[in-house]
């Protein structure tokens, strides 16, 4: 039913719904439509509440969610060809025995937390437990949205929310001529790898494809298919020669696409020029984020299967292929440094076999292929890139907002000072009226250093305008936020940072930061996660790889935290700063980096750069009227920001904006 809000532009009305309870929602999008996430809108008595739900990359999503007891309406944002194919109910004493059989302790702990009345907690809580799966279970969490859905049985129902339509009627498929594509499958001599992959293009809903298998040697191949050649593979042909004006789809003998992929990739033919989608890989999902240029360049994280428009293939260098061994990674990393727009399909179109490539063949390609200023470099076992620092340094501001709390000051300035290699260092505190004569003392002892400016804030908290005022008495090309409870673990970390964020085209630079017991505190926000925006993998060890090894490299993401965070002072000024009026004390960060994000300013997170952080430790949690006022801003921040909190760019549909942990839902 259409609703009057143009972005909330559909009404659910589920009469039997009365009085609140746990439902099941299972709906689904045409595979092309752009991955922004449908939102629900709860109209309560008392308010409103938004709810993001899991984005559909398989046939369906499932969403299991809880409507309040004073719900009085329910509206929805969804894409065009969103359909809600399933309403249905699930007991409490249902969910809780699933909790108490799966994670018994989650399940107590939802339990406690809906006696103690904390109705989000609860919710999170048993939502977390039960419509959750770790991605070790993909082939069970995928069957269950692949399969036809069963007739209706007791308590369900079936209801449309908007008018279901052709899954590829909008992109026009089936109304023009079929794209011409040429397949290049790359066999070994594994006869029956080479089968399976031919086996899945014969089975190829896109009737336009071609394709040539490309021997290590002469080889006697049966001609069984006019549509597949066989052909020794030649380091002296050219690209051209193997493809012609066709898109081209690159395949090792031994994938197996699924029998609409060649058709969902050439439906997106038009709308960029490199189209790449998930994969399976010796039964592990590789759920990708969108285009992320760092990632690609230092990962190969888009892997197969892509498709390449002529039009990109024209702009490559019309040299010869070279040896088959590196011809795969060379090609990757032409592509996307040609490529004019590069698009994500989320959706697993491939099962894939062979492992990447190791990091030394991939530094040397990156140097034979390079055209950035950054020179690769293996760190870890795994490539990086070391962008470079202007000889000599420039000078960087360090912002420290601070109040009282000897403890905390003293080891962060001590951090800056003396335990940080970076040659050209000034330090400004900006002191909310400290009291305590023993850091009184200590100011005096740093007023000494000509390194270190402290700046009065005699308002009340606002963390927003602190920072801002720290900004503007800073001299520095490259400002740093640092919270007063980080300890400085690295003499390296600052020279990380200040290198990302010299490049042309980065806003904000994040780092890697650890609570005190080595866990993870921070590897990157991603905007959505707990419905506003969250730290993914909090609390994981610290040497976690993150999905696809992300968090092993430097990468981008959609903001990062303001406990530490660096930015150049042109970019800075150039957004206004931080908003002190709208985010006083919660989501400044978050806010900030997406501000920047509009201007084309990318934000980076960097392991190179790992410092220790106390979280919070000099605030306190958030309750009482402190609660109020989190809640008031996170309010703002869902108004203003919501479609990247529909869609973070970086962070994949499927995966769940409920736990912290890359998980599934």
């Amino acid at each position: 039913m259409p609703a009057a809000d143009p972005v909330f532009d559909l009404r659910l009305v589920l009469p039997e719904m009365a009085g609140g309870g746990w439902i099941v929602l299972t709906y689904r999008e045409p595979p092309t439509t752009r991955p922004r996430r449908p939102m629900l809108r709860l109209v309560r008595a008392e308010g409103v509440e938004d709810v993001v739900l899991p984005g559909v990359t398989q046939a369906y999503a499932h969403w299991l969610g809880l409507l309040p007891d004073d719900l009085c309406e329910i509206h929805l944002a969804a894409e065009p060809g969103f359909v809600l194919e399933r309403v249905g109910r699930r007991s409490t004493a249902s969910l809780f025995l699933q909790a108490l059989a799966t994670k018994p302790l989650r399940g107590i702990s939802a339990l406690y937390e809906g006696l103690r009345g904390d109705e989000r907690r609860y919710r999170d809580t048993l939502r977390g437990t039960c419509a959750v799966t770790p991605r070790a279970r993909y082939s069970d969490w995928a069957a269950e949205r692949a399969a036809p859905l069963p007739e209706p049985r007791g308590g369900m129902d079936r209801r449309n929310a908007a008018a279901a339509t052709d899954p590829l009627s909008r992109t026009g498929e089936g109304t023009r001529d079929p794209m011409a594509i040429r397949v290049l499958v790359l066999a070994d001599a594994d006869s029956k790898s080479l089968a399976a992959t031919l086996g899945s293009l014969r089975a190829q809903s896109h009737p336009g494809w071609r394709a040539v298998v490309l021997h290590e040697a002469p080889h006697q191949a049966t001609l069984d298919d006019p549509r597949i050649a066989h052909a020794p593979w030649r380091d002296d042909r050219s690209l051209r020669d193997l493809v012609g004006d066709a898109s081209l789809c690159l395949l090792r003998a031994g994938d197996r696409l699924v029998s609409e992929a060649l058709g969902l990739l050439a439906t997106e033919i038009g709308q960029a020029d490199l189209i790449y989608a998930d994969e399976l890989r010796d039964g592990a999902p590789r759920l990708k984020p969108d285009w992320s240029p760092d990632l690609a360049r230092v990962t190969g994280y888009q892997g197969r299967p892509w498709l390449a428009a002529p039009a990109l293939l024209a702009r490559l260098p019309d040299g010869p292929v070279g040896p088959r061994e590196t011809f795969p990674l060379a090609l990757d990393l032409m592509l996307g440094q040609a490529a004019a727009g590069v698009a994500h399909l989320p959706r697993v179109l491939a099962e894939t076999v062979g492992a990447d490539p190791d990091a030394v063949a991939r530094a040397d390609l990156l140097i034979q292929h390079r055209t950035a200023v950054a020179e690769p470099l293996i760190r870890d076992r795994v490539v990086d890139l070391l962008w470079p620092l202007p000889d000599p340094a420039p000078r960087i501001s360090i912002v420290i907002p601070s109040r009282d709390r000897l403890d905390l000051i003293e080891r962060v300035c001590r951090g800056v000072l003396h335990e940080t290699a970076y040659p050209a260092i000034e330090c400004v505190i900006v002191d909310n009226g400290s009291t305590d004569p023993a850091v009184l003392a200590h100011y005096d002892a740093l007023r000494r250093d000509p390194r270190v400016t402290i700046v009065a804030y005699d308002a009340p908290f606002n963390f927003s305008a602190m920072v801002n005022a720290g900004v503007a008495a800073a001299t520095g090309s490259v400002v740093v936020l640092l919270n007063n409870d980080v300890a400085v673990l690295r003499p390296d970390w600052l020279d990380a940072m200040v290198r990302q964020a010299l490049r042309p085209k980065v806003g904000a630079v994040g780092a890697k930061l650890l609570y005190a017991d080595g866990t993870l505190q921070h590897a990157g926000v991603v905007v959505g996660l707990g419905g506003r925006a969250g730290h993914i993998l909090r609390k994981r060890p610290g040497d976690t790889a993150g999905h696809l090894g992300r968090l092993r490299v430097a990468h981008e993401v959609l903001a990062v935290t303001a406990a530490c965070l660096a930015v150049s002072r042109e970019n800075y000024l150039a957004v206004g700063g931080f908003d002190a009026e709208a985010f006083p004390v919660d989501f400044n960060d978050v806010d900030f980096c997406l501000r920047l994000e509009a201007t084309g300013r990318k934000t980076m997170w960097t392991p190179a750069a790992t410092l220790a952080h106390l979280e919070s430790v000099s605030r306190g949690p958030s309750v009482g009227v402190k609660r109020v006022r989190f809640e008031q801003e996170a309010a703002r921040f869902a108004e203003r920001w919501r479609d990247a909190i529909r869609h973070d760019p970086y962070y994949h549909p499927g995966l769940s904006l409920t736990t912290f942990g890359e998980d599934l839902e």
